[in-house]
């Protein structure tokens, strides 16, 4: 026995204390629960307290020397119990033993003896919103306080009047375990000890107007797969990369100067597995063959359709319940880490699109977080978006701003990620987007233009680019607001790149057209070469534009089985000769029929027939022709770079451009016949008196065409045409790009 002099004595507690403690109300439960000093007939002893409900005995075992139990006072009936150590002023080691008819004998640390895990410079910044990587200590870390191993939980919730950590290590009750408000920053904490990884925990919240709910961890690192929604311990600091190689050459690379061609790819949608019900690849299983099947067709980069966690698979990932949390759809965050881990061994940028703009309502989220709109504006006119049915984040808050570029920051950081698409910047960028007259307010300028949004995606790129030199920041903007892809410092939103949605639009219109009429739309191919140099653009063709009755491209195509087929190769050819990196979403590149369904793995079985694969293959030769000749890419967002050599020649429905490099006289010229009308002997103005190698021809019998062209090449003639020098007498086939090269 330890020579420690005990003396059970009446409650020091005031009922009003014992009163907050058993209805889990208490803000500062760590100054009543634990072990304290406290003065007993004028002497130091020490009072060691604790809760759990249910409990009908409890034990106080000290682990100085040879463990010794002492029984505890039971003070309240719901299972509040207290010892005093009379005539004994220092803190002693211990653990709590409880006994209770539903669980038998429980043996724990005691998460109130210990001293909060924060620092106070960290709660400073951190509850101000001055902290842009606030996930290294809001959420769910692991932790050692002295020798004990455990997890702290730490939660903003400035309005909250209590705030206790649920889960199933406590039977999910909110009064086991209530967390301490640190002073007056908002934040709530509290040190688990023995917890594991993969435990399943909420926070409880007593809202501001007194209102319970059980919340998810808005900084969980993992989450359960829907439709269970409870935050996961994880510890996201022990997987091993093997991408170190990668990440150097990415410090040094610059975006602007080098081929991309991005391959976009719904994860739940790209491949199932039917012969096992058809589940889910997971990302393991994803990196093996996702990856060799990019490398193959020689796409840069996948993009990732969100893999941040959402409850609603036909929101397709844009409705996000959990920004700091891989889907556990494909599998664990390890996992995840290993998918972009193996992408980077092979070569493979990711991108991920990324949802900045608005959340969802689900009650277990962000919305009406601590009793108040936190996260969301409180005026339904600034705070939901009607047509979505969802919340807009309050960038006027310093705090939402730190939430979102640590978020940002976070993907950056810890899964290595190469960039982000942000969606919907338009509906950020204006009050009024989506909105009739009176559902909108002012800013404080009397203009439409959301001012605070505006700051945020300023932050958010300088913060990005500063922190993670040659990640790339993709802006799916589909107004005309001026300088999203420049630099703040010269009045830009400092993106790297814009998607070009008035291309598309053009693009597709024109495609979809019968060939007859195209004559009469011959300006929607030359259009956006009026404002193609106004910003970095990246052409593409996304998966917006294959759902809801929209039809898949091929499908979009008209004429009969083999023009549809030349259409759609044409309509490529085209644009991996425009000025502007590229953009894909999967199934194009094989000639899915059907339109995109989030439910179903591609028609993979497609490739068994001809004009898919001989598509697939001319996809893929088109590729490899746009990173081998610079002249493609090199100068995309300047002028230089383009040079129309005809695009009057409506009523044939062709049009011819020169791709320049940094060096001029690196050029390729562009030929394209867009009726299924061949035309012989059509002379075409070129800049030099050489031998044009035809490099590309989508009319190839290799890719399912006529097989018609200029026998791999011809020589230019000295017949000056059009403003030109020279020219050279072609083949057009129909429905058909040629690229061709000069060569000595």
């Amino acid at each position: 026995m330890l020579a420690v002099e005990l003396k059970i004595m009446n409650t020091l507690l005031k009922p009003e204390e014992i009163d907050l403690i058993v209805k889990g109300e208490h803000p500062s439960p760590h100054s009543i629960l634990g072990n304290h000093k406290v003065e007993v007939d004028g002497k130091d002893s020490i009072a060691i307290r604790a809760f759990m409900p249910g409990a009908t005995t409890a034990s106080v075992i000290l682990e100085s020397g040879v463990a010794t139990k002492y029984p505890m006072t039971k003070v309240h009936s719901d299972g509040l119990f207290e010892i005093i150590l009379k005539d004994h002023s220092d803190f002693l080691p211990y653990l709590l033993e409880f006994q209770s008819n539903n669980h038998g004998v429980r043996l724990q640390e005691d998460p109130y003896r210990y001293l909060p895990t924060l620092s106070d410079f960290y709660l400073g910044n951190t509850g101000e919103g001055t902290y842009h990587q606030a996930y290294q200590k809001l959420g769910v870390h692991r932790k050692r306080c002295g020798e004990v191993k455990g997890f702290s939980f730490v939660l903003w919730a400035p309005n909250a009047k209590q705030v206790s950590l649920v889960g199933d290590f406590n039977a999910w009750d909110y009064r086991a375990h209530p967390m301490r408000r640190m002073g007056s920053t908002g934040i709530w904490e509290i040190f688990i000890p023995g917890i594991s990884v993969g435990t399943l925990y909420k926070y409880e919240v007593l809202g501001y107007f007194g209102q319970r709910i059980k919340k998810s961890d808005p900084f969980a690192f993992a989450m359960e797969i829907r439709p269970r929604t409870a935050s996961m311990v994880w510890d996201i600091d022990c997987y091993k990369w093997h991408d170190q190689e990668w990440l150097e050459h990415r410090s040094k690379w610059v975006p602007f100067d080098h081929p991309i061609s991005i391959y976009e790819v719904h994860l739940g949608s790209w491949m199932r597995v039917p012969e096992e019900g058809n589940r889910w690849m997971t990302y393991r299983e994803l990196a093996v063959k996702l990856v060799e099947y990019v490398k193959q067709m020689g796409f840069t980069h996948i993009e990732l359709m969100p893999i941040a966690e959402h409850p609603l698979d036909a929101s397709w990932g844009y409705q996000v319940t959990g920004y700091f949390a891989p889907t556990s759809r494909y599998g664990s965050p390890d996992d995840f880490m290993y998918f972009v881990d193996y992408c980077h061994q092979n070569g493979i940028g990711v991108i991920i699109d990324w949802v900045p703009s608005h959340f969802p309502k689900d009650d277990f989220g962000l919305s009406n977080f601590d009793g108040t709109c936190l996260y969301e504006h409180m005026d339904p006119r600034q705070g939901e978006h009607k047509e979505w049915g969802t919340l807009v984040f309050n960038y006027s808050r310093d705090e939402i701003r730190s939430f979102m570029i640590s978020n940002a920051l976070f993907w950056l950081e810890k899964y290595h990620i190469d960039g982000f698409r942000v969606d919907a910047v338009a509906s950020m960028l204006y009050l009024d987007y989506s909105r009739k007259e009176g559902e909108w307010i002012l800013n404080k300028y009397g203009g439409r233009e959301n001012l605070e949004a505006i700051h945020f995606l300023k932050e958010l790129n300088v913060n990005t680019h500063i922190r993670h030199p040659g990640t790339i920041v993709i802006a799916e903007e589909s107004t005309a607001w001026p300088g999203v892809s420049r630099p703040t410092y010269l009045g830009g939103l400092g993106f790297d790149f814009k998607w070009n949605m008035g291309w598309m639009h053009d693009m597709l219109e024109y495609f979809s057209s019968e060939p007859i009429y195209r004559k009469y739309k011959n300006d929607l191919l030359t259009f956006a070469m009026l404002y193609a140099f106004n910003e970095n653009f990246i052409l593409s063709l996304s998966h917006d534009e294959v759902v809801h009755g929209k039809r898949s491209l091929l499908d979009k195509m008209p004429g009969d089985e083999w023009q549809k087929f030349a259409n759609l190769r044409a309509l490529y050819g085209y644009m991996f000769a425009q000025p502007g990196k590229k953009h894909l979403f999967m199934g194009g590149e094989f000639g899915q029929w059907r339109e995109w369904n989030h439910d179903q793995g591609l028609d993979w079985n497609l490739l068994e027939n001809e004009p898919h694969r001989k598509l697939q293959q001319y996809v893929k030769d088109i590729q490899k022709i746009y990173k081998e000749e610079s002249a493609l890419w090199e100068v995309d967002h300047d002028h230089h770079g383009f040079e129309w050599i005809d695009f009057h020649d409506c009523d044939n429905s062709v049009v011819s451009f020169i791709r320049r490099g940094k060096n001029s006289h690196n050029h390729l010229v562009c030929v394209f016949n867009f009726t299924p009308v061949p035309r012989h002997s059509y002379r075409v103005g070129i800049p030099d008196n050489k031998f044009y190698q035809e490099i590309l021809n989508s009319d190839s019998s290799y890719y399912g065409g006529s097989n018609l062209g200029n026998g791999g090449g011809l020589k230019a003639e000295p017949v000056p045409f059009s403003h030109y020098s020279n020219s050279v007498l072609l083949t057009l086939p129909p429905l058909s790009a040629l690229y061709l090269k000069p060569v000595e």
